[in-house]
């Protein structure tokens, strides 16, 4: 059943669809099961099915348009809407540019429509007023969507809001601390008098320019933010974070960019890049349902289901292997018991479980086969390098290094010796003590 539309020409003044966030061109859908506020979708969502939340697509609903007449039965809403505005930006009285701009009426239907129904109708501003208290009562609960063009709120000075806006005073249209708030200094000792010279004269002139071209800095500055909306942060903050977090690192990335186009031309190019975000997913998980083997989507319901069972059991055998490694460690084992209390009561930690003993685990020897310097060490080098996982070339190296120092200050500290080799603290202290131990070096 078709329904009354909200009298707007304007697409963008429509609220968005909740499905593909994109504006709402009529007719559109509304669910007549969900509300309020109502739920509205596009008819690309409704034919693809889209459910949300307690929303589902078997839901009756209710087309949404403005076709239909108010005045005369051959005028429909729109061209009445359109009429208007043509008069609006044409003038009245040029009803040939009038019908130029409406297409759809010659100049004389404009005209008689016009005069007839606008301007010799007394009871015209009477209907007009029992239609909006009718709209505004029916859309009593709707939300109202954010425009960037919305008085920003008006704070108590001082207050938590206020230092979120940057001191921002909407009455004024300033900000206590202005953008080069200081401009105005360079200005309060230059006073032009008669006896100035021509040179003197000129500069003072060039200084008030550039002082100006700072005024259009900070004019333009100003603008920016109102018009993109950014002096009410918070509430554009809550906005971001409708979008996925791909499109939400999307529009950070091009939020530099905002400031060269429009705020209306920078919100359509981030609701193209969410709906072709949405679109690429969908695509993926079609693909997905295909390489399985699934043509129907009632067997994408039933592939779905056996897939978050497949992952339900191989948590269930990831949480058997942790508890098998766990067993001969009571601290881990402790650890574990806690985190499956977590998630038996809905909390999904992310703390890993830790063995005291281990700590991490260790990483395997390393390899000295075919690597340059092996043939130059002993077995117990050669077992040192292996443990520490280091190289017999960068070995000798370090070896040499430590014999000449402690050789030339009778001994050597491991602080000292920490300084000499810029490597993980660690294994120098391991190189140290194994060369005390075998003789090489002395210590201090």
């Amino acid at each position: 059943m078709d329904r009354l539309a909200p009298f707007v020409s304007d697409p963008f003044d429509q609220p968005p669809c909740r499905g593909c966030s994109s504006y709402l061109m009529e007719p559109y859908i509304k669910c007549a099961d969900c509300g309020p506020p109502p739920l509205l979708i596009c008819l690309q969502c409704f034919t693809r099915g889209f459910e949300y939340k307690k929303h589902q697509s078997d839901h009756s609903y209710e087309i949404m348009t403005s076709d239909f007449p108010i005045l005369d039965p051959n005028w429909r809403a729109q061209e009445e809407m359109a009429l208007l505005e043509a008069v609006m930006d044409c003038g009245f009285g040029n009803w040939q540019d009038v019908a130029n701009q409406m297409r759809t009426k010659s100049k004389e239907d404009c005209e008689k429509h016009y005069m007839k129904h606008f301007v010799n109708n007394p009871l015209f501003s009477s209907t007009l007023l029992s239609l909006k208290q009718s709209e505004e009562s029916k859309d009593l609960d709707t939300a109202i969507t954010f425009r960037p063009s919305d008085e920003p709120p008006r704070p108590a000075f001082d207050s938590a809001l206020s230092r979120d806006m940057a001191g921002y005073m909407p009455a004024r249209a300033d900000f206590v601390e202005e953008f080069d708030n200081y401009a105005e200094w360079d200005l309060r000792d230059i006073d032009f008098v008669e006896d100035d010279s021509d040179i003197l004269h000129a500069l003072k002139l060039a200084v008030v320019d550039i002082y100006h071209s700072r005024l259009k800095e900070r004019q333009r500055r100003k603008k920016i933010l109102r018009d993109h909306g950014l002096i009410n942060l918070r509430k554009f903050q809550i906005l971001e974070r409708r979008y996925p977090k791909e499109v939400q690192d999307l529009c950070e990335a091009m939020r530099h960019f905002a400031r060269l186009v429009g705020p209306t031309e920078h919100d359509k190019f981030i609701e193209s890049q969410t709906l072709d975000f949405e679109l690429r997913k969908e695509i993926k998980r079609l693909q997905e349902y295909r390489l399985a083997g699934v043509f129907t989507f009632r067997g994408a319901r039933v592939y779905d289901c056996l897939k978050v069972h497949r992952e339900e059991e191989r948590l269930k055998r990831c949480m058997l292997t942790d508890l098998l490694q766990c067993l001969q460690d009571s601290t881990a084992c402790q650890q574990w018991l806690h985190r499956q209390a977590a998630i038996d009561s809905g909390i999904n930690p992310v703390t890993p479980i830790l063995s005291s003993a281990a700590g991490r685990r260790n990483a395997p020897p390393l390899n000295l086969t075919g690597l340059p310097g092996t043939e130059k060490l002993n077995d117990k080098e050669k077992e040192l390098c292996q443990m520490v996982r280091l190289v017999p070339g960068a070995y000798l190296e370090y070896k040499s290094a430590l014999m000449n120092e402690s050789s030339r200050l009778g001994g050597l500290k491991l602080a000292q010796a920490r300084t000499l080799i810029k490597i993980d603290v660690n294994k120098t202290r391991k190189i140290y003590d194994f060369l005390i131990r075998e003789g090489y070096i002395t210590k201090a």
